[in-house]
């Protein structure tokens, strides 16, 4: 390994030194600002350096990692949602754990596990990233423990978790025996010269099992609505934004690398997929009252959407899935940064019920605007950033002639309006009324709402306003970005 190697692998071996290092101090010094600031200024230096590397760039590190335009695209765009999550961590952790030193250092791992992820270039790193991320995330879930929920969460996750591992061992071992390599370059030549045999399918197909659970795809998805509830709301939103970012870059490149969206039996397990996933999504929020469980519903059907541009695999395919992934990650850090902050002078959990935000618009006008902003825009509402995300979509599959494909998402699309509205009417409503048809809870009264203003939550929370308006305002750039990066992602 050369110097310019370790130069273009900078974004990764920056959180991964910061997290060994923060072991390290937190050991004699016990001080969670030290830890938090010291965090903060360790995702920034890594995002700072995605640029350092774009100079070396392409390059394949030892034939495990690889650094071009597309994993560096993604690199930054995990980066900036990590700092944003870290943002929201000071005030909410404050509350509700004494000593939060460690809970920087799994985020840091958790971190470093997803930059690997979306930078693998061989089976190997990406499990070993898979599981530096499963493995952080245990311990992040449940790191509220005077929460029983929050266990509970962690637990679920944890078996879960072993299992779609057990999956993904199984697929990768299938396709080592047939072609002999776990490189992606071996796969892609193999698919090209149409050499893949029952035995690699099959692999290939385990391997969908395996990241399908990390994406909540239906019919792995039942861990997601406990876990989203059970684990403290930063970290909810660390696994709907960079978590599943991740894993979705390694999918699009395995796409690639396997042929997968060319061959009749994948391209129809893929669609049934899409299609269960987005119903099965957008139907059990329907009657949700509990809002983290309603946006982690809400976050399988959005799953289901982003296999539309991997299915029509135009020209527009790998950009517009990207576009959707952005807005969608900006718009979910928003949704669950304001449940952070509303929650974070809270030491009995999270805020969670509808009937908890029902008239915040009154006492909160400019954390009910962002929390309407991200509801808007994950429904896709024009001058939001989901609107050109699904416009995007929806071409991709329009140009390649998925119609019956374009119609589900848009009956989808139509089925999720009346949940999110229903969310954002209650924010806007008057505290004794009721939200449609659904009271509050016995005869007992909504806690007032006492949100922090703290300033790093704050900051947080108005750049993903920012990105939700800016991009729905004006996408080129980002398209323009995307399109490059897609260009780079055949090697």
């Amino acid at each position: 390994m050369t110097c310019r190697d370790l130069v273009s692998m900078l974004p990764i071996l920056i959180p991964a030194y910061a997290g060994v290092a923060l072991m390290a101090v937190v050991a004699f010094l016990r001080s969670a600002r030290l830890a938090f600031w010291f965090t903060v200024i360790a995702l920034a230096a890594s995002f700072a350096a995605v640029f350092v590397s774009a100079a070396y760039a392409p390059r394949t590190v030892s034939h495990m990692i690889r650094v071009d335009a597309y994993s560096l695209f993604f690199d930054a765009v995990i980066l900036a949602a990590s700092l944003l999550v870290t943002l929201l961590c000071g005030d909410y952790l404050r509350s509700h754990e004494k000593r939060s030193e460690a809970f920087y250092v799994l985020l840091l791992f958790a971190v470093t596990g997803m930059l690997v992820i979306a930078s693998s270039a061989h089976f190997l790193t990406f499990f070993l990233g898979l599981e530096t991320l499963s493995a952080s995330l245990y311990g992040l879930i449940g790191y509220t423990r005077r929460q029983s929920v929050s266990l509970e969460a962690a637990i679920k996750y944890l078996v879960l978790a072993a299992a779609s591992s057990a999956f993904l061992l199984f697929g990768i071992a299938l396709i080592y025996a047939d072609a002999g390599t776990m490189g992606f370059s071996g796969l892609m030549l193999m698919a090209h010269k149409g050499m893949l045999t029952t035995v690699s399918a099959f692999g290939l197909a385990m391997l969908v099992v395996g990241v399908g659970f990390k994406l909540a795809w239906v019919p792995f998805h039942m861990w997601s609505p406990d876990v989203y509830q059970g684990a403290p709301a930063p970290v909810t939103a660390l696994i709907a934004s960079g978590s599943k970012g991740a894993v979705f870059a390694l999918l699009l490149r395995l796409v690639a690398a396997g042929g997968l969206q060319n061959n009749r039996h994948s391209f129809i397990a893929l669609a049934v997929l899409a299609t269960a996933t987005m119903f099965v999504g957008n139907l059990l929020a329907l009657n949700q009252t509990n809002v983290k469980r309603l946006l982690a519903y809400s976050s399988i059907a959005q799953m289901g959407y982003l296999l539309i541009p991997v299915l029509a695999n135009g020209a527009m395919g790998v950009p517009s899935a990207a576009f959707y992934l952005i807005s969608y990650m900006a718009a979910a850090i928003a949704a669950f940064g304001v449940i952070s902050v509303c929650s974070a002078r809270r030491e009995s959990g999270d805020m969670e019920q509808l009937s908890d935000y029902t008239g915040l618009a009154a006492s909160k006008p400019a954390l009910a605007a962002v929390f309407a902003l991200a509801l808007l825009s994950l429904t896709g509402l024009p001058l939001t950033a989901g609107f050109f995300a699904k416009f995007y979509i929806f071409t991709a599959a329009a140009e390649r002639g998925l119609w019956w494909l374009l119609i589900v998402g848009v009956v989808n699309t139509g089925m999720s309006a009346f949940y999110y509205l229903r969310v954002v009417f209650a924010l806007y409503s008057h505290r004794d009324t009721r939200v449609s048809g659904f009271e509050r809870s016995g005869n007992l009264e909504t806690p007032e709402l006492t949100p922090s203003t703290a300033l790093t939550p704050m900051i947080s929370l108005s750049a993903c306003a920012a990105v939700v308006v800016f991009l729905g305002l004006y996408p080129a750039p980002l398209i323009r970005l995307a399109e490059a990066a897609a260009r780079a992602l055949n090697f």
